[in-house]
């Protein structure tokens, strides 16, 4: 049923701190006799494959890979797939295959990440089993992470060294939108557990970006190289990886300049609205302010967070007051606690990160400085799309 030679080949992991190649997964592959290799992931997803082929299947392929382990640089790691449902069907003191073929071809465990690639199986025994990868040095890898809720409790319970994202889910997201900000998210609960991030499926610059972005280790992707028998050099992408990480430098360095741009100009927008709301001057003495057209709405709080104004807004050519908000308290949100953490007396104008506003669904900062004595607090809205 199963038709060609079976044999590995090896997709690189790019280090982002170096553009050298860090190590290589080993995929499956099936040799015809034309010479031609296919891949084995539809054996895989067909359900009409026996098991016990399957299985006979990926540790042919995985003996390859370790095989050849030695051909590489002794510095390369290789991650080999592992698929929960089989590791569930292991008795609890059966000495396991994988280290058995480590053993074989006298591969030093460090070398190796096992990683688990899908959700299926008994959570407990993969724990156990995982726990034996990890006692005799062997790193652990999640795949697909983001792909589906119950992967947090895995990675709670399995506490890995690395975290594939989903490349569907990670694809998405460096397009924007909503699914950017799950993926930062993301990345970010994995740095705070001490996960290495690889972002796999980086095929054009703007994911590649995207990863930079995350705070990606490895990227894994046609960008640099498809699967194949041999091995890169491991320099092979140096240059390539050094142009395009200048380039998404250069990126953020221009984001940046906006930005402060955009700090210069709010001090100069805070002046003139802090002069109208020190004068207690009518909403029609307020001007339209064209110069600052990412302007969204501004209102007032009491050093203790509580709205004392209503948001104004530019609609309709005039100013337009939004009374929904009067008495709402905003001490909670890390604009104005990071205010009074920094010192009211010092009368800084502050910038908060990005986030989506919940009532307007746009992509937003918040200003913020204490005017008045320190009593009253100047808020304004800006529209983050233009950044």
């Amino acid at each position: 049923m199963i038709d060609g030679q079976p044999l590995a080949c090896f997709q690189p992991f790019i280090d982002t701190a170096t553009g050298r190649i860090a190590g290589v997964e080993a995929l499956g592959r099936l040799r015809q006799p034309d010479g031609q290799l296919t891949s084995v992931g539809p054996l895989f997803a067909d359900p009409r494959m026996p098991a016990i082929a399957l299985r006979r299947l990926d540790r042919q392929i995985r003996d390859n890979a370790i095989s050849r382990l030695h051909e590489a640089p002794a510095d390369w790691f290789l991650s080999l797939n592992m698929s929960p449902r089989w590791i569930s069907r292991l008795r609890p003191d059966q000495a396991l295959p994988s280290l058995k073929q480590l053993a074989r071809h006298n591969v030093d465990p460090q070398r190796i990440v096992f990683e688990i690639t899908e959700l299926g199986g008994n959570g407990q025994r993969l724990a156990e089993v995982v726990a034996r990868y990890r006692d005799a040095g062997a790193r652990i890898a999640i795949d697909d992470f983001g792909a589906g809720y119950s992967q947090l409790d895995r990675v709670l319970a399995l506490q890995p060294d690395i975290l594939k994202l989903d490349m569907r889910l990670f694809q998405a997201a460096a397009l924007g939108g909503p699914s950017s900000e799950v993926v930062k998210a993301l990345a970010q609960m994995a740095e705070k557990t001490g996960c290495w991030i690889i972002a796999e499926g980086v095929e054009t610059e703007a994911q590649l970006n995207f990863a930079l972005e995350c705070g990606s280790r490895y990227v894994q992707g046609f960008l640099f190289a498809r699967a194949q028998e041999a091995f890169f050099a491991t320099d092979a992408f140096v240059p390539r990886f050094a142009e395009l990480r200048q380039r998404y430098v250069q990126q953020k360095l221009a984001e940046r300049g906006r930005l402060m741009q955009m700090r210069q100009q709010l001090g100069e927008l805070m002046a003139i609205l802090q002069g109208w709301a020190g004068a207690h001057a009518p909403l029609s003495a307020l001007p339209q302010l064209e110069a600052f057209p990412w302007l969204l709405r501004f209102y007032q709080c009491d050093r203790h967070g509580t709205q004392l104004t209503p948001n104004l807004e530019w609609r309709h050519n005039g100013w337009v007051a939004d009374n929904r908000y009067l008495g709402h308290n905003w001490s909670w949100r890390p604009y104005f606690y990071h205010l009074l953490a920094e010192g009211w007396e010092e009368r800084r104008l502050t910038l908060s990160n990005t986030y989506r506003d919940a009532t307007s669904n746009q992509y937003c900062l918040t200003a913020g400085q204490f005017f008045d004595n320190g009593e009253r607090l100047l808020l304004i809205d800006i529209d983050a799309a233009g950044l």
